[in-house]
């Protein structure tokens, strides 16, 4: 499958963009939440999160934390959204950040999804339990 973000970084495909070192692109998205909506992708074609090594985290959370200010900044927002979807969700199977400037009363509704509770302190208990096993089996915990 041709990824278009592979494109964009290559510069095969046109795009506004508004950032680019040697690791890291970033561009206007094609259909914005709002004017200013930039997506910020690996040059590297890494389909996921987890897919992303080690030493490029820092470098990567660095550009898309000078985005969430430039991009308030640059359309007078009052703060932004920073997401990015894994797997589920992800249009373009390339990992992507999104940075959007938000304003109060803007429409949009914190997560775009219903949220809910655990039915009880134990079942909680129970979810991070599991987790934490999963994060000290990785090494990271």
């Amino acid at each position: 499958m041709e990824c278009v973000f592979c494109h964009i970084v290559r510069g095969e495909a046109a795009a506004h963009l508004v950032y680019e070192d040697r690791a890291v692109v970033a561009f206007l998205d094609a259909r914005p939440l709002f004017e200013g909506h930039v997506l910020v992708v690996p040059r590297e074609h890494l389909p996921t999160l987890t897919d992303l090594p080690p030493q490029l985290l820092g470098p990567y959370y660095a550009v898309v934390r000078q985005l969430a200010g430039a991009v308030q900044t640059a359309m007078g927002a009052e703060g932004s959204f920073v997401a990015a979807n894994n797997r589920v969700s992800q249009s373009v199977p390339h990992f992507h950040t999104h940075v959007v400037p938000r304003r109060r009363k803007d429409g949009l509704r914190g997560f775009f999804w219903p949220r809910g509770r655990y039915p009880d302190a134990a079942r909680a208990a129970e979810v991070a339990r599991r987790v934490r096993e999963v994060v000290s089996a990785d090494g990271a915990g």
